[in-house]
């Protein structure tokens, strides 16, 4: 799976249309291996991250969960926590 895609669920604030969008946009240049595609394909690119951003939003608002919403800052200084230790560099403070 895509590294650069991240979880959306159960944060507070809930994830934007944009993040959503953004999610949506790398899994078709994933799939698709294509970070921009070609005129004669934008079409299908852009109907293609329409309908995955629409059903990532359908699917998060039906989610649930029984744990605490999380922490953006919380989970993102864990991120860089780790790839600090992965790749041996200091984190950087956010």
């Amino acid at each position: 799976m895509c590294r650069n895609i991240k979880p959306l669920f159960n944060f507070e604030p809930p994830a934007t249309d944009s993040e959503i969008h953004e999610a949506a946009l790398q899994f078709v240049r994933k799939i698709s291996g294509s970070n921009k595609p070609s005129m004669r394909n934008r079409e299908a690119f852009d109907h293609a991250v329409r309908t995955i951003a629409n059903a990532a939003h359908d699917l998060l608002v039906v989610l649930e969960t029984t744990q605490p919403p999380r922490n953006r800052e919380e989970v993102a200084a864990k991120a860089r926590a780790k790839s600090a230790e992965r790749f041996g560099s200091k984190p950087v403070p956010a």
